[in-house]
């Protein structure tokens, strides 16, 4: 689904206005910004040049025209010809009201907006509009540009059309809208936010647990889960056959034992918040927030990207927003003879390494044939000092070829020949094989030793020169295929004849 809407205004720059932005942007949207503060821009764009790079790394699909970005002074002349205006100024309910009454001053008749309130009601931000209807609760988390989610909220004077429209334009931005039932302060996410948070206060208010303790007990644990499958479904998984009902009647009564701290919050001091401060200063003062952004950002691609080939949770919203804007859409053996080819790798075909043929894609023959150049690297003792020193092999030519199609499940393996090597260049090829012995593909490559400070040629380090001249009396005595060397037949266009 693309985006039915061309221009859109967003209005304060902040954290979650500049998520906004880049969202829009990246989605192909015009967008209009207002914020007073004078460093807004700048702001937006440093945070909209870490959403470039994410988003390259995201998405596999050809680059969408990106929007154009304006700066505008003013709130009405922001949200003049916008067909959506998404708010994003602080939580304070007066200014909230300030800026509304000046968005329906500007907007056109029929622009929709939403805000991004995490825990106002929509009807207490509609109370003195002209116009309530057009307004709806968007709330997302952070970073806008890469989490999926937004809660979308109406109260009692919006309509199912309304909602259905902002959840249109949402989704078409790659989001996952969730259509709250019925306003509730805080409305859902951050409910179950604030729970944990609560108890988090407590733990470190009674020096049972530090900030990062706590971060750890998430993010190595149950976080996860959660990620892929949220807090009913795992429970569901931990009921076992029997199901959540089991579940329930095995962990039921703990409901009622004193466990949580949950009806009573300690009471936020200076002592309290300057504990958690230096806490948290302690577990990641080392890196600035655009480091700890590019690292968050780094770590939610890399999970989206692993549930995207599952298409399970926020990875089936992402692998169907890039089908609808793409539609074509080993552990070396300890007992290796020298005078025989190498076994030194072996894998399974994973079942994302389909293509639409049904067979094994082009780019993950390459994939296991890199792997296999280390592990033969490795066996000949390229370790990491040894890269760290500052020496490594660069790959100057490449020949590959399919001889057999390979199926999902199937167990291949790889074993490789030194075909020829000198002070600075080894020669090798690499045969894949299934458990049969059927070859499905040949591999040969030429490897260049090299400076990495100086990117350029030199000779090996006794280490691999060493153990280089140890393999060479017996793989010489192989007999190289008659295929190594060959180049690529070529058909003739005159007389379609194999040249």
């Amino acid at each position: 689904m693309t985006c039915p809407i061309d221009q859109a205004a967003v209005i304060g720059g902040g954290v979650i206005g500049g998520g906004w932005v880049a969202r829009f942007l990246l989605s192909g949207v015009n967008v209009a910004l207002h914020d007073p503060n004078s460093d807004a821009r700048r702001t937006v764009e440093a945070m909209l040049d870490n959403a470039r790079r994410a988003h390259q790394r995201l998405v596999d699909t050809p680059p969408v025209t990106e929007g154009v970005l304006t700066f505008h002074d003013s709130v009405e002349e922001a949200v003049a010809g916008a067909s959506y205006i998404q708010e994003n100024v602080p939580e304070r309910l007066e200014i909230k009201h300030d800026v509304i009454a000046k968005i329906e001053a500007g907007a056109a008749a029929d622009a929709l907006i939403g805000s991004s309130t995490s825990g106002f009601k929509p009807s207490e931000l509609q109370a003195k509009m002209q116009h309530p209807e057009r307004l709806v609760v968007a709330h997302p988390f952070n970073p806008v540009y890469l989490v999926p989610l937004v809660e979308v909220v109406g109260s009692d004077v919006n309509t199912a059309a309304t909602t259905e429209r902002v959840s249109q334009i949402l989704a078409g931005l790659s989001m996952h809208p969730l259509v709250v039932r019925r306003e509730i302060e805080a409305h859902i996410a951050d409910r179950l936010l604030e729970a944990v948070w609560r108890e988090g206060l407590w733990l470190i208010h009674d020096d049972i647990a530090t900030t990062q303790e706590i971060d750890d007990a998430i993010r190595y644990g149950f976080g996860l889960r959660w990620a892929q499958m949220g807090l009913f479904e795992t429970y569901r998984i931990a009921g076992g056959e029997a199901g959540m009902k089991h579940f329930i009647e095995q962990f039921g009564p703990a409901l009622a034992w004193p466990w949580t701290k949950l009806m009573d919050v300690p009471e936020m001091t200076d002592e309290l918040a300057q504990k958690i401060a230096d806490q948290s200063d302690a577990q990641s003062g080392q890196y600035s927030i655009r480091e700890l952004e590019r690292i968050r950002d780094d770590n939610l691609v890399g999970i989206l990207q692993a549930l995207k080939s599952r298409r399970w949770g926020a990875g089936e919203t992402l692998a169907r927003w890039e089908e609808e804007h793409c539609p074509s859409q080993g552990n070396p053996s300890d007992d290796i003879d020298p005078a025989q080819p190498l076994a030194l790798y072996q894998t399974r075909v994973k079942d994302d390494w389909i293509d639409y043929n049904g067979h094994m894609t082009e780019h993950r023959y390459l994939q296991v044939f890199g792997d296999s150049t280390d592990a033969f690297l490795a066996y000949i003792g390229m370790d990491k000092a040894y890269l760290e020193s500052g020496h490594s092999v660069y790959t100057v030519e490449s020949h590959l070829r399919h001889t057999a199609e390979v199926g999902v499940g199937a167990v291949i393996f790889v074993t490789t020949r030194v075909l020829g090597c000198d002070a600075k260049r080894v020669r090798i090829l690499h045969e894949m094989t299934d458990e049969d012995g059927q070859v499905l593909a040949t591999a040969e490559h030429m490897l260049l030793h090299v400076n990495t400070n100086t990117s350029r040629a030199c000779p090996f380090l006794p280490q691999l020169a060493e153990r280089l001249a140890a393999l060479a009396p017996g793989q010489s005595n192989l007999e190289a295929p008659a295929y190594a060397g060959a180049g690529i037949r070529m058909i003739g266009w005159a007389n379609k004849e194999v040249v």
